[in-house]
């Protein structure tokens, strides 16, 4: 039963990540990258604002009973997403101090999408 949960919850996320970056590509965004995996987390979607890379979180609820999609991008979420958001840059040579760069955080609640710039 628990295997069934786990599968489920993946396919959602995936279809989740699909429905953003699609979103995303249709308000103007290019897509580079999806499901980056480190030692430090995952980044969900590597996207291109013209020169700026954006790093995007996507989080998905079916429902508010406890709480809206964005609420769970809380604080431990975002320390753990920043340190993946360093690992790929250094591992592509960016430097982020050199490189225009932000996280972005799309929350999707049932059938509804919000598009967070610069969380």
């Amino acid at each position: 039963m628990q295997w069934i949960k786990q599968r489920f919850a993946r396919e959602t996320g995936q279809q989740s990540e699909i429905k953003a970056r699609h979103y995303l590509q249709e308000n103007g965004l290019d897509f580079h990258q999806s499901n980056y995996h480190c030692r430090s987390g995952e980044i969900d979607l590597v996207m291109r604002d013209g020169q700026e890379w954006v790093f995007v979180e996507v989080k998905y609820r079916s429902n508010s009973d406890y709480g809206t999609a964005a609420e769970y991008f809380h604080a431990a979420k975002r320390k753990k997403f920043t340190q993946a958001v360093k690992h790929f840059m250094h591992f592509h040579h960016l430097n982020p101090a050199m490189v225009a760069h932000r996280i972005d955080l799309v929350a999707i609640d049932g059938d509804q999408i919000q598009w967070f710039k610069s969380v």
